[in-house]
């Protein structure tokens, strides 16, 4: 069990009730259309990605909040953290939604994809991580890398401030990757 970070399927995303996120995408839309956005869709048939991105979210945050406090700002360092659901589009600003889903409670907070990957770029390259060396695309590689000797292996011959606390450069990749996903098959990440 626990808590992992999963992409959505466009047959979930359009799905209404507990079992989907279709409530979500209904008042995404609404919300994006009071803006003057373009409205989000998710294409069944659009860049179907290779199985699914699912990393599980298991160590602990408090080296990588203390990261963040030290080199984001307080805006910066919300903008990175506070979502719930992560879409593959620009947004000036996160998007709070008066639905919910599992884990977010009453309200459904969604960020774009692109300042949470600028984000995570920063702070990658703050601690030197070997983002060349990370596994990307299969699940749950990412969270196996760190588990099972992979980074361990990596700091070896390539040490820096990343690998002093490996939990932190966890998140750090873990940011970096799920946005990437995000934007390259054009579909939303969250928490499941």
């Amino acid at each position: 069990m626990g808590v992992y970070l999963v992409s959505v399927t466009a047959q979930d995303w359009s799905r209404p009730g507990e079992d989907g996120y279709g409530d979500v995408a209904a008042a995404l839309n609404i919300e994006l259309k009071r803006r003057g956005l373009p409205l989000y869709e998710l294409r069944q048939a659009a860049r179907e990605a290779p199985g699914w991105f699912e990393e599980k979210v298991s160590p602990s945050m408090d080296g990588f909040v203390a990261l963040c406090r030290t080199w984001l700002t307080d805006a910066e360092l919300s903008a990175l953290l506070d979502w719930s659901v992560l879409v593959p589009f620009a947004l000036e600003e996160e998007i709070v939604l008066p639905v919910g889903t599992a884990y977010s409670g009453e309200e459904t907070a969604v960020a774009g994809a692109p300042r949470v990957l600028a984000l995570a770029e920063g702070l990658a390259d703050a601690v030197r991580l070997p983002v060349d060396a990370i596994p990307a695309g299969e699940n749950l590689a990412l969270s196996l890398w760190f588990l099972e000797g992979g980074a361990e292996r990596t700091a070896r011959v390539r040490p820096g401030p990343w690998a002093e606390d490996r939990d932190a450069a966890f998140y750090v990749a873990l940011y970096l990757r799920a946005a990437q996903y995000s934007l390259r098959y054009g579909c939303p990440i969250t928490y499941s």
